[in-house]
């Protein structure tokens, strides 16, 4: 097949609705590959959109690449598809457009002196790219009926837990308004802060709320009036991907992670929702445990990267033990300075 690649005119709301249209086609589609999240990352951090689109002879669309090009002066340049999310590699209507949209992509990333591109996901881009199926995996399964059969479907031992959850003084409440922002900041500036990483800018927050609309929202657990536990969601094709939660520190007595995400399960069902995205984590670490305990089975993600030659490769995992010093000493931040100074490292991470 025959195709040209060009890049998308994000900023065209007819270029957008085609582009979206036919994302929304494609079985192997994620709400990253959709232009709204390309535009949310490039508001909310302050980096570049670089979405590539592949059309044959004739203008109809056959691939796209959402890339983003991010630039940090602590973890250097890098092209990355999808910027800020967990999926978004090369997506494409035919196995002969996956190679175009992949060199495509490197000539442009040489173009533009990154030598890092990474692809989440997606078809092998071919020879000369290094493939990694062993550092993340990713948790989904299909929502119960309701739930009586939503607890049923939680292993036994968790199940205990939940109970006691469902049993505590605490509040659920549901929205995207300025308040509701306010207290899911506040609430996974502190969750992150404890874990050693720096947060990310409220205005990527702000900028996916905005630009998925209806399609987005944040739940939140309270204990007295106070923020506990609270998670930032989109909503796509009938799954709920819980993205962006935490909880503070009262969260983990008072049982509030497992109360949010069984809320949002049954929020999601009343949405219409009916698979539950559970999002990826790093293998062997406490929140991948945290989701098996859940019942949710792990599933390896395979991503792909390409690299300049000579160059190392991008790493910005917390788990390389080169970070370790300074996953110590972020620990030990005041939350104050955590919250001013972490979405400055934050927005270059991508």
């Amino acid at each position: 097949m025959s195709v040209a690649i060009r890049p998308a005119d994000l900023s065209d709301l007819r270029e957008q609705a085609r582009l979206r249209a036919w994302i929304d086609a494609q079985p192997d589609a994620t709400p990253f590959h959709l232009p709204e999240w390309s535009i949310a990352v490039a508001r909310g951090c302050r980096q570049t959109s670089r979405y590539l689109v592949a059309e044959t002879a004739d203008g109809a669309i056959a691939g796209v690449l959402p890339l983003t090009e991010i630039a940090s002066p602590l973890f250097g340049r890098a092209l990355v598809s999808a910027g800020f999310g967990v999926g978004g590699g090369i997506l494409a209507g035919s196995a002969a457009v996956v190679a175009p949209l992949a060199e495509a992509a490197w000539d442009l990333a040489v173009r533009l002196r990154c030598p890092s591109l990474d692809l989440r996901g997606g078809p092998s881009p071919g020879e000369g790219w290094h493939r990694d199926d062993t550092t993340y995996v990713g948790f989904a399964r299909a929502l119960a009926a309701d739930d009586a059969a939503e607890l049923q479907a939680v292993p036994r031992k968790q199940r205990a837990e939940l109970r006691k959850a469902l049993a505590a003084d605490l509040a659920i409440e549901t929205g995207s308004d300025a308040a509701m922002r306010r207290a899911h900041r506040a609430v996974y500036g502190e969750s992150v802060r404890n874990l050693g990483t720096p947060v990310f800018p409220a205005t990527l927050f702000s900028a996916v709320l905005e630009a998925f609309g209806p399609e987005a929202d944040i739940l939140t657990v309270r204990y007295q009036g106070a923020a506990v536990a609270s998670v930032l969601s989109l909503y796509w094709r009938g799954t709920v991907y819980p993205y962006w939660g935490g909880g503070t520190d009262a969260a983990r007595g008072l049982r509030a992670n497992d109360r949010m995400y069984f809320a949002l399960m049954a929020h999601a069902r009343a949405r219409g929702c009916t698979r539950f995205d559970f999002g990826r984590s790093k293998l062997g670490t406490g929140a991948a445990a945290f989701k098996k305990n859940w019942g949710f089975v792990a599933e390896p993600m395979v991503y792909y990267s390409r690299h300049a030659e000579g160059a190392a490769p991008r790493s910005i995992n917390p788990l390389d033990p080169k970070y370790r010093l300074q996953i110590a000493a972020w620990k030990r931040l005041p939350l104050w300075a955590a919250n001013r100074v972490g979405p400055i490292i934050a927005r270059g991470l991508g």
